[in-house]
């Protein structure tokens, strides 16, 4: 009995040291005339105190299981429900913050405390609908709570109701014109509207007020570089290093602007600089190897990113780059190497075995190169792209039939991948089975109604049997507004007026497709045809002999030319 005498005495203090810091805990200030904290059993004051020494010093699931305690002796008590939802969602304990919170709201929905706590959950979540419900309570329930019109303008700007979202930021500042957060949230949402004269105005007015205030410096210095005023985002920068010199991260991007205006030198002085207040850090010796790789100084990069591989041997990220550069330089057996030591793990790798593939494919070993996708695609089956470059090997083999099965085994686990729909469709075509063909290239609109590359294969499928022209010709000028400087689809229309007989119209768009694919002997073959067709020998033979230089062995052009030959 003694015993339980001292542990409620020793709870008592605590209680009473600690009630005054309690009230730092809650997200948001209740209005003035919200009622006090209700009264607590002295077992409910004492796990409370415990609760709060456990949050204080950072055991979360302790100072739950004692909020937990604290409540189940006063369980009628918002404030504790209150707290215990805090210490859930402080904890990421989602589901029993939602749950108890919900619950204790519909109980108390006068619970301001409670259901800013909520709007806050919901935003994080993305339940941005819910979200905004919370938050225009809280407001109707205490006019001046300015952090729920925070959290409603930040909610309005990323769903990009600009209205809605300024109308809440104007009423956080006619509450507190000073306030910075909302000033610098106010000033990006003026950015994404193009209002950019007004949030440069915005961001010096907040440099003015607290000039420590980072954000506030690297957001009016963005806004000069989304508009190309590198100069001006430069001086904004060195601007901030004069008071925070240390900040190495600022001289980097300085030196990435220096590269964006083609000034290597002084990028590279820049960050060589920053190396010798700090020689081992990596963001730096990161973007020297950037600097170096991207200006074509190979040599240096390779020298760099093996200088950082060496202490990160793992970091599959930097040996992609350091095979890139390999490649780049020359040095393919090690570029081979590198690529080929790269992770299953790591998101390029497809891309990686790929690279690696195709280099052992330039030493004509596309057995190699076979084998090498096909180990790849063991080790990562969910990259779509393997199986496209599989199935492309094989036809350059000329092993359409290992082709075809290895591009529908990719349209089986990928089927709403239109590139390999495309595929087989492309490949269908070339074995001769032009139903089917077209069926896949129907399958790519039917993901994709708006796939330029599959209008216009349909299209000068039926023009170049003669077949369907119309529906040709629309299909072809739909895929041309999709991609208006495309040449083959240029090509295509022209080559359709010229089924159609419209020569006028077909050597219109043939000379267009000419100025974009200006040695496609195709394209230079269909000029010859149409030449011809209007009487012009001449000009027909000279386009002839024009695309042959291009593809000499072709025995369709050779034969045209020995006709007109005088």
């Amino acid at each position: 009995m003694q015993k339980k005498h001292v542990f409620f005495l020793i709870c008592g203090f605590l209680f009473a040291a600690i009630l005054a810091g309690c009230a730092s805990f809650p997200a948001s200030r209740p209005p003035a005339d919200a009622p006090v904290p209700d009264p607590y059993s002295k077992e409910a004051a004492c796990h409370y105190s415990l609760a709060v020494l456990s949050r204080l010093d950072g055991n979360l699931d302790e100072a739950i299981d004692q909020m937990k305690r604290a409540l189940s002796f006063s369980p009628d008590s918002s404030y504790l429900t209150t707290e215990l939802v805090s210490l859930y969602v402080e904890n990421n304990d989602v589901d029993p913050a939602l749950s108890l919170g919900e619950s204790a709201l519909a109980k108390d929905p006068g619970n301001i405390e409670l259901r800013s706590i909520l709007g806050g959950l919901y935003f994080n979540l993305r339940e941005y609908d819910k979200a905004v419900r919370a938050y225009q309570t809280v407001t109707e329930m205490d006019p001046e709570n300015a952090v729920a019109y925070l959290y409603l303008a930040t909610i309005y700007s990323q769903e990009k109701k600009y209205d809605q979202a300024e109308k809440a930021y104007q009423k956080l500042l006619a509450l507190d014109p000073d306030h910075i957060i909302g000033m610098f949230y106010y000033a990006k949402t003026l950015t994404q509207m193009n209002r950019t004269e007004d949030a440069e105005k915005l961001y010096r007015k907040i440099i003015a007020q607290r000039p420590s205030f980072e954000a506030a410096w690297t957001g009016l210095a963005a806004l000069y570089e989304n508009q190309n005023k590198h100069e001006e985002a430069i001086v904004v920068y060195r601007r901030y290093l004069e008071m925070n010199p240390a900040r190495i991260g600022i001289r980097v991007k300085i030196a990435e602007l220096l590269m964006k205006t083609d000034r290597e030198e002084a990028a590279e002085k820049e960050l060589r600089e920053v190396l010798k207040i700090s020689p081992e850090n990596r963001e730096v010796q990161m973007a020297l190897g950037l600097l170096y790789y991207d200006i074509r100084r190979y040599d240096q990069a390779a020298a760099q990113f093996s200088l950082l591989l060496e202490t990160t041997p793992a970091d599959d990220k930097l040996r992609y780059l350091l095979a890139s550069v390999l490649e780049q330089k020359g040095d393919l057996q090690k570029a081979l190497t590198e690529y080929q030591k790269i992770s299953p793990k790591f998101e390029l790798y497809a891309n990686a075995q790929i690279q690696a593939a195709k280099l052992i494919k330039q030493d004509g070993d596309f057995t190699g190169a076979i084998a090498v996708v096909r180990r790849a695609i063991v080790q990562r089956k969910d990259q779509a792209i393997l199986y496209l470059y599989l199935s492309s090997l094989y036809e350059e083999q000329k092993d359409m039939a290992a082709a075809e099965k290895t591009v529908r085994e990719g349209t089986g686990l990928f089927p709403g991948n239109t590139d390999l729909h495309y595929l087989l469709g492309a490949l269908l075509e070339k074995t001769g089975r032009f139903e089917e063909s077209i069926q896949s290239m129907k399958q790519v609109l039917a993901l994709d109604p708006q796939n330029a590359d599959a209008l216009n294969f349909i299209g000068y499928s039926y023009a170049d049997r003669g077949m369907r022209l119309d529906e040709a010709e629309q299909m072809i000028v739909q895929a041309l507004k999709i991609k208006p400087d495309n040449g083959y689809i240029l090509d295509s229309l022209g080559w359709v007026y010229f089924k159609k007989n419209d020569y006028e119209s077909a050597l219109k768009y043939l000379k267009k497709a000419l100025g974009f694919l200006p040695e496609d002997p195709s394209v230079m073959e269909h000029l010859g045809d149409t030449y011809l067709k209007i009487g012009r020998r001449e000009e027909a033979l000279e386009w002839y002999r024009k695309a042959i230089k291009v593809d000499p062995g072709n025995s369709r052009l050779k034969d045209k030319i020995d006709l007109l030959k005088p």
